[in-house]
């Protein structure tokens, strides 16, 4: 089922070679800048307007009544219950490992530069209600934004027809998890609604400082156009998964791993890198036959069909190194020989998941890491969701007399070589008898 790429004593950059989604955010973003626009100029009815327009649902309030959000938690399944307070029992500990403490270093007597890290003061938080419905994502988002110290926290997600609110598990866990500002908005509409607020409704919306969370290429496009307006945690893509495995991988493992991503959407991207032939039609023999009894058949069967997904042979795992680094995976799985030797020579990955026994659904649940990470190649330079998102490093620098004068020369130096002599005059000026 899957293509097949033989990159085996190839010299060429694996970049050109390797599959990849075909997604044009520039295109979706002139078609959503109309919602987007209408959104900032006439707030809560434009959003009205785009929610019976795209979703097929006329919303009717935009915010979700706090004892709907109480009736979710008090209806939630047990089961689902117990999965949900320990996913967030285990991200709350990791998330909250991550924070920063201020550092002060002293360069002089008298001179000093404090790193300090402040939270940002609101944020909106998107999760994603249209093909799949994901509860996890509103803990993913809201314990590392809790874990910064955000003082605001927003959530909207796409109203389901059958009651035009988010799904009632996402409400539960917004509950769960304490926070009862909750929209019942998706799309572009809601990533305006979060940048741009509105006040023509009551409750209104107060404008956040930045948008996280992952949505469809609408989402991605409308975050794109606010970038800037707000700050963004990124713009994300399909979902994908790469996995190097060796002769010693279980193909029913890595078969079912990537099934599951591809479950997603049928633009997940599912890519095994190995150096076995033998695994890999062992792997096409197990796709086959775990697809026919996975729910999702269709979906599943076009994602592992598309462009993006292949199975590629590659000599050996050093060249299996080059390969993943230059996809640079949302999710990467080691399945070779010593696993924890070969990923901690990984760079380039969103997540790294060691072994047989850490699957990708492991971290998109209960692992307690964040599965909100860089696709589309943008792990190369960029990292995922974590407490460290929220926080901002602010700089105090703070100087007595003698210790400007100690350095007073050296700045007028460089600003008479930058032809700014202005700045030099504002140092010189404080020592003028």
């Amino acid at each position: 089922m899957l293509n097949r790429i033989d990159l085996r004593g190839s010299t060429e950059d694996p970049r050109r070679l390797l599959p990849r989604a075909a997604i044009d955010v520039s295109v979706a973003t002139e078609q959503v800048r109309p919602t987007v626009e209408a959104v900032r100029e006439h707030g809560a009815a434009a959003i009205r307007e785009a929610s019976l327009r795209f979703d097929k649902v006329d919303v009717k309030q935009l915010r979700v009544p706090k004892e709907e959000i109480e009736r979710a938690e008090a209806e939630l399944e047990p089961a689902v219950r117990a999965a949900l307070l320990e996913s967030i029992a285990r991200a709350r500990k990791v998330h909250e490992d991550q924070r920063r403490t201020d550092t002060t270093t002293v360069l002089a007597e008298g001179g000093t530069v404090t790193q300090r890290w402040l939270p940002v003061g609101r944020v909106g938080l998107y999760v994603p209600g249209g093909l799949a419905v994901y509860p996890s994502s509103v803990v993913m988002n809201v314990v590392p934004a809790q874990a910064a110290g955000v003082a605001s926290i927003a959530v909207t997600s796409p109203p389901q027809k059958d009651t035009g609110l988010p799904n009632a598990n996402i409400l539960a866990a917004c509950a769960l998890l304490g926070v009862d500002e909750v929209y019942a908005v998706g799309g572009s509409q809601a990533i305006a609604m979060l940048g741009y607020g509105f006040t023509d409704e009551e409750p209104g919306c107060e404008p956040v400082d930045m948008i996280t969370g992952p949505g469809n290429i609408w989402v991605t496009a409308a975050k794109r156009m606010l970038r800037g307006t707000v700050g963004i945690d990124a713009e994300a893509g399909p979902t994908e998964i790469a996995i190097l495995a060796d002769e010693s991988a279980d193909p029913r493992h890595v078969a079912a791993d990537l099934i599951s991503q591809a479950e997603h959407d049928p633009l997940a991207a599912s890519v095994l890198v190995t150096t076995s032939t033998e695994l890999a039609a062992a792997v096409d023999a197990e796709v086959a036959r775990q697809v026919a009894a996975t729910k999702h058949v269709e979906r599943v069967t076009e994602a592992l069909s598309g462009p993006q997904s292949a199975t590629v042979l590659v000599d050996d795992v050093e060249q299996g190194l080059r390969v993943v680094d230059a996809y640079g995976a949302e999710h990467l799985e080691i399945q070779t020989r010593d696993p924890r030797a070969v990923a901690e020579r990984v760079r380039n990955a969103g997540a790294i998941f060691v072994g047989a026994w850490s699957p990708v659904s492991l971290g998109d649940y209960c692992a307690g890491s964040n599965h909100v990470l860089p696709t589309g190649g943008c792990a190369r330079h960029q990292s995922g969701l974590s407490t460290q998102t929220f926080l901002r490093g602010v700089q105090l620098i703070e100087y007595s007399h003698d210790a400007l004068q100690e350095v007073a020369a050296h700045v007028v130096a460089l600003s008479t070589a930058e032809d700014l002599p202005a700045h030099g005059a504002a140092v010189k000026v404080r020592f003028d008898a």
